[in-house]
């Protein structure tokens, strides 16, 4: 029987660079140098354009003819697109996880909120920002549809490439709290249509946030 091989190495390859595109080492519109890369990971070129063609089929690298690869820059034409489908999807998930949701799926949600609460209180944005995307994900779990969840994290990866975190502009951390707190009473409340109004709502008004903090450093520009 043929063995089961471990992570292929262009897989381990992937995510090293996803992680520093992500923490923008590798900054947008970046030209990616192969030749550095597959020395500083010791590896062999192959293993490398094999990961980028990971990269490239999420969004997050541009592989283009006789000029090279490229790190994605995402635009304001980008976000104004990808925010709508996040919201409409979003919404969808927080629907069907109030059709799906057991006591035990509602009390792991409150647990998250309450966390979201005091990292609000104390103004700690990075906590709030972990606390929120983890609100997210269990609702997506909750909503146990396999085909919905992988659309939106795709989606979700391209979004990390924006440099702007909506949660810095003034006032949007309690206003997100706010919108968090409409979300959790509708999922305790087993509305589907209000869970599902008040998730695709919040999802734009991300995207407004992220508006006035591009003109505002537009402007500072």
């Amino acid at each position: 029987m043929t063995r089961i091989a471990p992570t292929a190495l262009y897989q381990e390859v992937a995510e090293r660079l996803r992680q520093r595109i992500f923490a923008h080492e590798l900054t947008p519109g970046m030209w990616i140098d192969e030749q550095m890369l597959a020395e500083q990971y010791g590896i062999s070129r192959t293993p490398l354009r094999e990961a980028l063609k990971v990269l490239a089929s999420e969004g997050l690298v541009e592989l283009k003819p006789r000029r090279g690869c490229y790190v994605t820059e995402i635009s304001r034409r980008d976000l104004d697109d990808i925010f709508p489908l996040m919201a409409m999807l979003e919404g969808r998930c927080a629907a069907d996880a109030v059709r799906r949701a057991k006591p035990a799926d509602i009390a792991d949600l409150k647990s998250i909120h309450e966390r979201l609460e005091s990292a609000a209180r104390d103004g700690r944005i990075d906590a709030f920002f972990e606390a929120n995307q983890e609100f997210h994900r269990r609702i997506q779990e909750i909503a146990d549809n396999r085909w919905l969840l992988s659309v939106i994290q795709d989606l979700r990866k391209v979004l990390k490439l924006s440099r702007l975190h909506s949660l810095s502009l003034e006032g949007r951390l309690q206003q997100s709290l706010d919108e968090h707190r409409q979300i959790m009473a509708a999922l305790e409340a087993g509305n589907s249509e209000k869970a599902e109004k008040e998730m695709h709502d919040h999802l734009l008004s991300g995207r407004e946030a992220l508006a006035k903090m591009d003109s505002k450093n537009t402007k500072l520009g």
